[in-house]
């Protein structure tokens, strides 16, 4: 019995190992990047409600990214990130809200613009399933909130063992919800907009939108 129990915990510390290694991979390629610009899709289900991932369409995003910096087009608003305020504009309301500061990461919602680095804090994970989605070959790996009030019940983290790239992230709630995001296209290094994380508060004046 003994010497099983100093198996289990070799094997459960050696997984632990390897998926330390695979996620500093992933933050490694990721981090090399001057900028990326990323378009994906999101479907939702809900076990409750008794809604089904086949239920409604997909919905389409994309996001631009430099260091801390984001621009982000999700559900017919953009999201515009200089590394000090958020601009949160509402193309169907003509709204726009300014926060002091990024998004609170405390409100069991992984937003588009932390997929790439929510990770790598507040989570215990283990190996998951290698599975080959889209000819592309898929490792994941099961994160576990350390927050245990947290709204999110567990995280599938899809990785793409070739690239190294996070493709697919399912998130399991509380409420039997989930959340899946697929990333349909990945590219980095590309000749953004000099405005591309610029608020130009003049040109939606012009346009009468309102501002909070």
């Amino acid at each position: 019995m003994l010497i099983g129990i100093i198996i289990h915990f070799q094997s459960v510390a050696q997984n632990n190992n390897n998926v330390q290694l695979l996620l500093d991979e992933v933050s490694t390629k990721m981090s090399s990047y001057t900028n990326m610009q990323i378009s994906f899709n999101t479907t939702l289900s809900n076990e409750d409600a008794g809604i089904t991932e086949e239920d409604e369409a997909p919905i389409f995003g994309n996001i631009a990214l430099e260091n801390e910096k984001y621009n982000l087009n999700y559900l017919n608003t953009n999201f515009i990130f200089d590394g000090k305020k958020l601009y949160i504009i509402n193309h169907e309301e003509k709204e726009i809200s300014i926060n002091q500061g990024d998004f609170d990461e405390e409100d069991g919602f992984i937003y588009p613009s932390k997929l790439l680095t929510f990770y790598k804090e507040g989570y215990t994970y283990t190996m998951g399933k290698t599975k080959t989605i889209n000819g592309k070959k898929i490792q994941f790996i099961e994160l576990t909130p350390i927050d245990s009030n947290s709204e999110i019940v567990t995280v599938q983290l899809g990785i793409e063992l070739k690239t190294k790239h996070i493709y697919k992230l399912i998130q399991l709630g509380t409420n039997t919800s989930k959340t899946t995001f697929t990333i349909t296209s990945f590219k980095s290094n590309q000749q953004l907009l000099k405005n591309a994380f610029f608020f130009d508060k003049e040109n939606y004046l012009k346009k009468e939108y309102s501002i909070d």
